[in-house]
């Protein structure tokens, strides 16, 4: 089959071409797995964090991507939750113990023995890969390929970090960077919270224009003060500065949620730059997204198929991902992209 290596750790900017094509035996499915013919796969930040050795893989080389949709191509034995040509969807988890607290809770996203799809097993920048039938998705049908890739790891992150604001209908919510996860959020904003303002922070124009005709009431680059203080902010960026500014616009008591994996150590300074009083008193807190569980999934395609998101997507064929990753690292980014595998 074909396949996209990645083979060693290294920097985007001196390296544009990370990925290496090969040819590789297609993998057999194990009991209780499922063989992917692959369609299509997102491409997703996280994999510039793995690239760069900011979240490295802990073998290599590997295949990368985990926002996959495909046809099951064969079974495993004792599998049996999908047909043979069934549509499933792949997500950032891979597989989880199942058996420790966090799991009996649906909080699989917490196990220590957490999974993630193409860092801790080979991904979606291939022809093929194998699942555990137990973390793979029906994908609704009102979806083509190209527009369900993104919604398995953008718009599930999204989801969750929605849901972790605690936001309330009519308190504003501020969206820091604009990418794949920041416009599936205001998507859903506006279809669950209608009374809710949007306020969107970006550092390009293109984003900030983008954020407007998608029903952002205001956008502002980062560093920017809000027109009014915010409720909850969702943080989708590489970088802590960020988190400073997003802090400074928080009203009394407000909740700013990190989604990301890592941020980049070359910003770090800029959290010297914090200051108790303007950015942390009056009961303000930080709270992470890790990852995302089954439920975070599985809840969020039946909630985009009834709101009938869309997601805005530019297509590459799978030869071209080291394109489609430097332009990520680029910021040219309007919604996701994805790669056309088949």
């Amino acid at each position: 089959m074909k396949a996209l290596l990645l083979k060693r750790i290294c920097s985007v900017a001196e390296n544009p071409t990370p990925l290496v094509a090969a040819d590789l035996p297609i993998p057999t499915p194990k009991p209780g797995e499922i063989l992917v013919r692959i369609a299509v796969c997102g491409v997703c930040h996280t994999e510039l964090d793995e690239i760069e050795g900011r979240t490295p893989p802990p073998q290599l080389p590997v295949i990368l991507g985990h926002q996959i949709v495909g046809r099951v191509a064969a079974l495993g034995e004792g599998a049996d939750a999908f047909g043979i040509g069934e549509r499933v969807g792949v997500a950032w988890i891979f597989s989880a113990c199942g058996k420790c607290h966090h799991c009996r809770t649906g909080d699989e996203n917490l196990c220590e023995q957490f999974r993630a799809t193409g860092r801790d097993a080979n991904g979606g920048y291939a022809e093929y890969m194998v699942i555990p039938q137990a973390f793979a998705y029906r994908i609704p049908d009102v979806f083509t390929d190209a527009e369900a890739a993104p919604l398995l790891c953008a718009g599930a992150i999204g989801y969750r970090s929605l849901r972790l604001t605690n936001l309330q209908d009519g308190q504003p919510l501020g969206l820091t960077g604009f990418g794949a996860s920041a416009h599936l959020v205001l998507k859903m904003t506006r279809h669950r919270y209608p009374r809710s303002p949007v306020y969107v922070f970006a550092r390009g124009e293109g984003e900030r224009a983008f954020a407007r005709e998608l029903g952002a009431v205001w956008a502002g680059d980062i560093g920017e003060a809000a027109p009014e203080k915010l409720a909850a902010i969702i943080d989708t960026t590489p970088v802590w500065r960020s988190i400073v500014e997003a802090l400074a616009n928080l009203a009394p008591g407000g909740r700013l949620v990190i989604n990301a994996i890592r941020k980049e150590e070359a910003d770090k300074p800029a959290l010297l730059e914090l200051d108790y009083p303007a950015h942390l008193w009056l009961e303000k807190e930080i709270k992470s997204a890790a990852n995302v569980a089954r439920r975070d999934v599985t809840e969020f395609l039946a909630l985009a198929a009834a709101m009938a998101i869309k997601p805005e997507v530019q297509e590459y064929a799978l030869e071209d991902a080291n394109v489609a990753l430097a332009e990520l690292k680029a910021r040219k980014i309007r919604g996701a992209k994805v790669l056309r595998v088949e």
